[in-house]
């Protein structure tokens, strides 16, 4: 039974994938079986290994793939020739490659996966170098947002401090008026006191003899 795993594939993983795929496709068998045979090789299901070669894998190994086709096809070509001629079959991986792809003239499955170890390799040293590339822009922006978030600190420290000098002078404001007020108000109660003491007070008028009387 093929066992389920959650962790994220491997450089070693992708590279079996590759190579047992494309042996299938030469071969002229399904990319099915490919995937179950791989599947039994890293410990995952058929359909995980699909979609990692679909989603990821594939587009690294177009022209292997390319060629790949081409020798399945001459494979096909070649069984349905007169069997009198074996070395037809026989040389069937070592007839009429690419140069350019392959820098020998023979072509067997060591040489391809070779060949794709080389390739994917590079394809992985490229993906490092962006990949800090990458790491060096986001360090930058960090380094800028640790400075924007002193600098917001600072200005909320000195914001902070004038909104408390600010609450201090408004309470001392607030006290000395509210002692204004109450000046003023025992102010008008002893200005109305006064008058009222004046009203109670007794007057008096001098009449024509030279007598006072009392005012009423």
């Amino acid at each position: 039974m093929t066992a389920v795993r959650q962790d994220a594939w491997s450089i070693e993983d992708d590279l079996i994938l590759a190579e047992v795929t494309l042996r299938h496709i030469r071969e002229g068998s399904t990319q099915l079986a490919a995937f179950e045979e791989v599947g039994e090789k890293i410990g995952r299901t058929s359909a995980a290994c699909g979609f990692r070669w679909n989603s990821c894998v594939r587009k690294k190994y177009e022209d292997a793939i390319s060629l790949a086709k081409t020798q399945r096809q001459k494979r096909s070509y070649y069984k349905k020739q007169p069997s009198n001629n074996g070395l037809q079959v026989a040389g069937l991986i070592s007839a009429d490659v690419e140069p350019s792809y392959y820098k020998v003239d023979g072509a067997s499955e060591e040489t391809l996966s070779i060949d794709a170890v080389i390739r994917f390799l590079k394809q992985w040293k490229g993906s490092i170098q962006e990949n800090g590339r990458h790491l060096k822009v986001m360090e930058k922006e960090l380094r800028d947002k640790d400075e924007e978030l002193s600098g917001l600190r600072r200005l909320n420290e000195r914001l902070s401090r004038e909104v408390s000098e600010v609450q201090t002078d408004y309470r001392v404001v607030n006290d000395d008026y509210r002692a204004l007020i109450q000046i003023m108000d025992r102010a008008r109660r002893l200005a109305f006191l006064n008058e009222e003491e004046d009203e109670q007070k007794t007057r008096f008028k001098m009449d024509a003899n030279g007598n006072l009387e009392r005012i009423e």
